[in-house]
């Protein structure tokens, strides 16, 4: 059985977009938001493609740019 890429490269965008969420959250910082939501644009184009309720996911990149905007405005 071979090394899969892809998946290896859609779930290392998704670990690190949500490692960068969680660092930005915690020392407040709109850039590394901002890196996060671009980083989970990707997987979560792929769940857009459903017809079911996980073509929701497709929003879950605003999360963390909303969070940054607030976050900017804020300090």
């Amino acid at each position: 059985m071979g090394f899969y890429w892809v998946g290896f490269i859609f779930w290392f965008l998704i670990v690190s977009a949500s490692i960068l969420l969680i660092l930005g959250l915690w020392k407040k910082s709109c850039k590394v938001l901002i890196y996060s939501g671009i980083l989970i644009i990707l997987p979560s184009l792929y769940f857009g493609g459903a017809e079911n309720w996980f073509s929701l996911l497709i929003l879950f990149p605003l999360i963390p740019f909303v969070l940054a905007f607030y976050i900017k405005k804020r300090v």
